[in-house]
């Protein structure tokens, strides 16, 4: 028996790429994605954990290292 692993996505974020509330929708174009062929659209809070995974897709959208969302003066 053979099993395929589709390789997952991984889209690196700049902090400037989050909306006001640290997040991002998906599909999204940084992701590539045509927004006629994808799945419905889903917030994804990225700034809580630094990463967010698409329940539909399974991109992963992850703040680039070094990278800090908000923060402290």
């Amino acid at each position: 028996m053979t099993t395929t692993t589709r390789k997952e996505a991984v889209v690196e974020l700049l902090a400037r790429d989050l909306n006001a509330n640290g997040g991002v929708f998906c599909p999204s174009p940084k992701a590539d994605m045509k927004l006629w062929n994808s799945h419905p659209k889903v917030y994804l809070d990225v700034a809580a954990t630094g990463s967010a995974k698409c329940p539909y897709c399974g991109t992963v959208y992850q703040l680039k290292e070094g990278e800090h969302f908000g923060g402290h003066h």
